[in-house]
């Protein structure tokens, strides 16, 4: 079952003027930016739409010092570029997670959502929304 939701994003693969994925992230109850999950692969239209939105972090990034698996079985970790992470894009997951609640098939970006704040995605941990 898949269901759309929303998300923070916290880092990319590529750079930040042509992202290839998004790191995703949400909010926990103490609010911290926890990872939820890695996107597919970006059209080019959809990256060059959202790189306008993209800026370096300010100042410290809750995921500095992480590293990120490149995928299941794999020792290779993915040079992430952190962002501000404060643009929320809507995307569209599979609801199987892993035991650590995150999403464990790659999430199918849909828009960016400018008309919410990073305070209404749903918490870490939550089932996430229909929309």
């Amino acid at each position: 079952m898949r269901v759309t939701t929303e998300a923070v994003i916290g880092a990319v693969t590529g750079s930040l003027a042509a992202p290839r994925t998004l790191l995703l992230g949400r909010y926990d109850t103490a609010g911290r930016l926890q990872y939820i999950g890695r996107s597919t692969t970006l059209s080019r239209a959809a990256s060059r739409t959202l790189a306008a939105h993209l800026v370096p972090p300010h100042g410290a990034h809750p995921w500095r010092g992480w590293t990120f698996s490149a995928g299941w079985g794999t020792q290779r970790t993915l040079d992430a570029v952190l962002v501000q992470p404060d643009v929320v894009m809507e995307v569209d997951v599979d609801v199987a997670r892993d035991s650590a609640g995150r999403w464990r098939h790659p999430a199918r970006p849909h828009r960016i959502r400018a008309d919410i704040d990073v305070q209404e995605v749903p918490l870490f941990g939550d089932g996430g929304s229909l929309s």
